[in-house]
């Protein structure tokens, strides 16, 4: 039988905390179903845990660590003083002090995040990504030659299909020039990455390892009440508002009707893209599949939701991995990974 660990889960907040913060009420809150659901996890797997929420303040943590001596820090941690951006400093600073962690190291945060930079990376080894352009805050918002409509203007660095509606979807330089101009004000600012549109199935992949990686079940967002002419964008409210999914008949659900062989270069195609992107522990990554069954990459997210009711749970369930194997799973490879 397996050790017994001792596992602190590290969570982000939204205001300022203490050392011995109750977080009872957050926890009962829908914000914080993935914390409230990991620390059931941790308490049936027979883990010694502990828990952390961290806003502005790391040396919370420091402090933390000197009363409690963790195996592994169950990180949760995806943003600091409200910035998504600071993700892979957090990691940064538990690996300078050789602690180990879960999911995901800085490298892998950062070529992640940034998707121009992970698309060019990809392109170069071949792997199919939509035609793009990156444009940045300060630059005029002209549309190159190259791309050709319809066009998705996205921020560069967001996170979760923040910053994506139906708006972004556009067919004419006028609505080129005005979206790029929005998102290049909006939000404190935000530079901008412009990708041609790929119509098909938006497919999205749970794979989890270092350096065996094992890719789950294929999970797809469909469009059942969407007309056949219009556009089918996984936009922030397609994701996160449940009247709008309703409306719409937007479903995650597992994919249906793809080949063994197709399945089978998927699994491929995303285990080569989890390594060149140096991704570590676990990951979801996004896909479009068009009517040739061409596969195109969209983005990685590394550390992925992590609710029960989300994909990467759902998918490792359907590959008979329940919710407190999978936590304990994802602990045991934190204290394996070799961070450089």
């Amino acid at each position: 039988m397996a050790k017994k660990l001792k596992v602190l889960a590290l969570f982000d907040a939204v205001r300022p905390m203490t050392l011995d913060q109750d977080l009872s009420a957050e926890l009962q809150t829908p914000d914080w179903k993935t914390e409230a659901a990991l620390l059931a996890a941790l308490k049936e797997l027979g883990h010694e845990h502990e828990q952390l929420a961290i806003f502005d303040d790391l040396d919370l943590l420091r402090q933390k660590l000197q009363t409690f001596t963790p195996d592994v820090i169950f990180n949760q941690a995806d943003q600091f003083r409200n910035n998504r951006a600071f993700d892979q400093h957090i990691v940064s600073f538990l690996a300078m002090n050789e602690i180990p962690f879960t999911g995901c190291g800085a490298t892998g945060l950062t070529l992640c995040k940034h998707k121009g930079i992970s698309k060019k990376i990809l392109s170069y080894h071949r792997i199919h990504t939509p035609h793009f352009a990156m444009i940045p805050r300060g630059r005029r918002a002209v549309r190159p030659k190259h791309l050709k409509f319809p066009i998705l203007i996205k921020p560069l660095k967001e996170e979760a299909s923040f910053g994506i509606s139906q708006a972004s979807f556009v067919e004419t330089d006028e609505q080129f020039r005005e979206r790029v101009a929005f998102i290049h004000e909006s939000n404190g600012g935000n530079d901008v990455i412009a990708e041609e549109y790929i119509a098909g199935r938006e497919l999205y992949v749970s794979v989890i390892g270092n350096h065996r990686l094992q890719v789950f079940p294929i999970r797809e967002l469909v469009f059942r009440e969407v007309p056949p002419d219009e556009p089918k964008i996984a936009t922030y409210r397609a994701k996160w508002d449940e009247a709008y999914r309703a409306k719409w008949g937007l479903e995650n659900r597992f994919a249906e009707g793809l080949e063994p062989a197709l399945v089978r270069h998927i699994e491929s195609v995303c285990k080569r893209i989890y390594h060149l992107l140096t991704i570590d522990g676990y990951a979801r990554i996004d896909l479009r599949l068009n009517a040739q069954n061409e596969l195109y990459f969209i983005e990685a997210n590394p550390n992925p939701a992590l609710a029960p009711d989300e994909d990467f749970a759902q998918s490792a369930l359907k590959a008979g991995i329940s919710y407190p194997q999978l936590i304990d799973r994802i602990a045991r490879l934190g204290m394996k990974t070799l961070r450089d």
